[in-house]
């Protein structure tokens, strides 16, 4: 049995629905999050299984912070 791409993306990418107080800035930074924590994931399984250094792993989960932490600032600076 094959999956489709759709189901391998949500495989991969798995997306969560949101709780919490609705506006348009915090769904987008839910968002962000997500896509933050699942990118970790993947550095973290590649750094583990030596198809990344330790070296690039530690830049790139710094460069993702980076990132999130620029969008908070941008979508939540009220809150």
């Amino acid at each position: 049995m094959s999956m489709s791409n759709i189901d391998k993306d949500r495989y991969i990418n798995p997306r969560h629905t949101f709780r919490g107080e609705f506006t348009p800035e915090n769904l987008a930074f839910d968002a962000n999050l997500q896509e933050f924590t699942n990118r970790i994931s993947i550095i973290c399984a590649l750094e583990t299984g030596g198809k990344i250094s330790p070296i690039d792993a530690y830049q790139q989960i710094k460069d993702l912070w980076t990132e999130l932490d620029k969008s908070k600032q941008n979508l939540l600076s009220d809150n």
